[in-house]
């Protein structure tokens, strides 16, 4: 089995450590057995979606987003495609922003790629915080941080999860990221998926089962993962 991933424009959206989810999902597959290409896309290159299992779409600063905007355009029905038809999608922050239809700031308003009926605009104060989430279909909560700017609207989406610490999409209505179809947008970073081997695994399988039609994974030693993921829960939830 093989997993090519598509790590979309990291020379403009790699502001918090993404590549670190990039390794995550390379090393957990080839712990398995299972082959995992890495194919990095610059701004000028062209992306062929029907070649990738999964791509990352990484955070930026809203300047970096403007730059994205108009290549976003080029690609948004070849993507938009990819996404009907099973495709996963981890979009991280500024990537999750432009997921949706628009993220209006100060400077002006960023057009999004419109995957997901979601729209961002700016706030004040930044929602800077750890976070915890809890996702009823995971065993596990889901940690993070979090800093954002933007307040984050997921209209009648379901959301990654419910905020048990933190701030989450918009400050307000408790909830966190959004789930589309195989698609995953979250504000978490740190980078997100070391923290959260469920998360990194739910895309792995996503993507196995569009691809080969099964996608029963081996369990892994994930000791080192679950103590951080509980050090973190039992902080900042303790009590609460």
């Amino acid at each position: 089995m093989k997993l090519t991933i598509g790590h979309l424009y990291p020379d403009l959206l790699n502001l918090y450590g993404d590549r670190g989810n990039i390794q995550c999902m390379k090393k957990r597959c080839e712990w398995r057995g299972i082959e995992a290409e890495v194919r990095e896309f610059q701004i000028t290159d062209a992306v062929d979606f029907t070649k990738l299992d999964l791509v990352l779409l990484g955070g930026g600063s809203d300047r970096e987003q403007m730059l994205v905007c108009e290549k976003l355009k080029a690609i948004r029905e070849n993507f938009r495609a990819y996404v009907e038809d099973g495709g996963s999608v981890i979009a991280v922050c500024g990537g999750y922003q432009l997921l949706g239809h628009y993220y209006d700031t100060d400077d002006g308003r960023i057009e999004g790629l419109s995957l997901v009926d979601l729209y961002t605009e700016q706030g004040s104060p930044r929602l800077i915080s750890n976070i915890v989430i809890q996702n009823d279909r995971m065993e596990l909560p889901i940690v993070g941080f979090e800093n954002h700017g933007g307040r984050t609207y997921i209209n009648d989406n379901e959301p990654l999860g419910k905020v048990l610490f933190g701030c989450g999409n918009n400050g307000d209505d408790g909830m966190e990221g959004v789930r589309y179809k195989n698609v995953i947008g979250t504000y978490l970073h740190g980078p997100l998926l070391p923290k959260n081997p469920q998360v990194c695994d739910l895309l792995l399988s996503n993507a196995l089962m569009r691809k080969y039609g099964t996608a029963e994974l081996v369990p892994l030693d994930d000791t080192q993962e679950l103590e951080a993921n509980r050090y973190i829960v039992e902080r900042f939830t303790q009590g609460k």
